[in-house]
């Protein structure tokens, strides 16, 4: 049987640092990314590939504040804006891949689901809301949400002033479709799904479907896919082609092999960042202990030359 690798895109495979955002941009940057998973494809891989969503859904939660306020037209929740970015995403992202497949001489289809994740509405994230969505707003701006539409808020993080809106980032719990998408991808398509950390719902006591304002972490819901699908490997790639220990400091250093004890002795040890590296590197860990065979967290171009950044196995090895 071939092996199955779960690839997350990171926010930088679709829009980088600096950039507008143009469906140009994106398409552009996609397609570079999606040129390296060629190498997982002809080393006989069959992929399921993940994407984020965080600019996406704030400029369409943007486009929601200035339709009500331009044209009075009624904003859309939290879950038909996330399953929105997910639908744009993934046709942009099954339209590039078809191209590179093409370019490559490579018969697959490719298949863009929209995705939902199941989450527990008493989990204790909803007591505490962390994940910045949307524009940042003045101080009066928030005060007047908060009142009118029961919203929460932070300072920005972006150095500028002014207050985010800020949502629950509950854990995932199970991946609706699972088995339809473990059929697709063993059959020998390209399955694109998950998006954004997929939609976050749960069941009520008559088993019926409801959703929440929140927003999950695209790669646990990343990892939990690849286990849900009995996966081999795991791939998060980002921005930086290794993990480093200190990273950034005088005592940094790079971490290429890691097995499953050390990878815990450092995240305990607060070694990784807790708003970057270190929700990666729990991912990871999730994806192991569920039985999987690697994790491996990299930059897209690390994938040609099959050294692959930095692994996490469960025992050393560097092979």
């Amino acid at each position: 049987m071939k092996k199955i690798a779960v690839v997350a895109l990171g926010g930088n495979a679709l829009l980088r640092e600096n950039e507008t955002g143009t469906i140009e941009q994106q398409e552009a940057n996609t397609t570079d990314t999606l040129e390296n998973l060629v190498f997982l494809l002809n080393a006989g891989y069959e992929i399921v590939i993940t994407h984020g969503n965080g600019p996406q859904v704030g400029n369409i939660l943007m486009r929601n504040d200035a339709g009500k306020q331009l044209y009075d037209i009624a904003p859309m929740p939290l879950d038909i804006c996330v399953a929105d970015s997910q639908g744009g995403i993934g046709y942009m992202i099954e339209r590039m891949m078809r191209n590179v497949l093409n370019k490559h001489g490579i018969r697959k289809n490719v298949i863009s689901m929209i995705t939902m994740v199941t989450v527990d509405p008493n989990d204790p994230a909803f007591e505490n809301p962390t994940k910045r969505i949307g524009k940042i707003y003045s101080h009066e701006e928030a005060d007047h949400l908060a009142e009118t539409k029961g919203w929460s808020f932070k300072p920005s993080t972006k150095g500028h002033g002014g207050w985010n809106r800020v949502v629950p980032s509950p854990l995932p719990h199970d991946i609706i479709n699972k088995e339809t998408i473990e059929q697709l991808v063993r059959a020998g398509n390209i399955v694109i799904a998950a998006g954004g950390g997929g939609i976050p719902v749960y069941y009520d006591e008559n088993n019926d479907l409801r959703t929440l304002d929140a927003v999950i972490d695209k790669d646990l819901a990343s990892a939990l896919l690849a286990s849900k699908i009995r996966a081999n490997e795991f791939y998060i790639l980002t921005d930086v082609p290794f993990i480093y220990k200190d990273f950034g400091l005088p005592t940094q250093e790079k971490l290429e092999f890691l097995d499953y004890a050390d990878t815990i002795k450092y995240l305990e040890a607060g070694t990784f960042a807790e708003g970057s590296m270190a929700p990666k590197i729990k991912a990871c860990l999730h994806f192991i202990e569920n039985g999987g065979e690697k994790s491996v967290i990299t930059e897209a171009k690390k994938l040609e030359d099959k050294s692959y950044g930095s692994k996490i196995t469960m025992h050393y090895d560097e092979t």
